[in-house]
């Protein structure tokens, strides 16, 4: 099952006080990123996060993406400003994206 574009509406408002959200449409789902860091994505019509330090001190919940990939953590919150918080405590935990030869 993919994900809905008023699903992603939803998050991307959730968002709006991350640094430079974007995101990219992969396979009927959405990768989300701030300033081309990618932090998360939404699978199924659930918002879930890389796991990292920072973003399991405010969520714990694991989730599965899609078969075969890596634990992710569920976001459980419709506070934006949490969110936002959470992810610019990630961004620097996380690998920098790569060069495009």
């Amino acid at each position: 099952m993919s994900s809905s574009a008023e699903y992603l509406n939803y998050i991307l408002d959730l968002l709006h006080e991350v640094p430079a959200p974007t995101y990219r449409k992969m396979m009927g789902e959405y990768l989300l990123y701030s300033d081309g860091v990618l932090f998360g994505g939404i699978y199924d019509d659930r918002f879930l996060l890389k796991d990292v330090p920072a973003a399991r001190e405010a969520f714990s919940t694991e989730q599965v993406p899609y078969e075969g990939a890596k634990p992710m953590l569920l976001v459980d919150s419709e506070n934006p400003t949490l969110i936002a918080a959470v992810v610019d405590a990630m961004l620097p935990q996380l690998p920098l994206p790569k060069k495009r030869k």
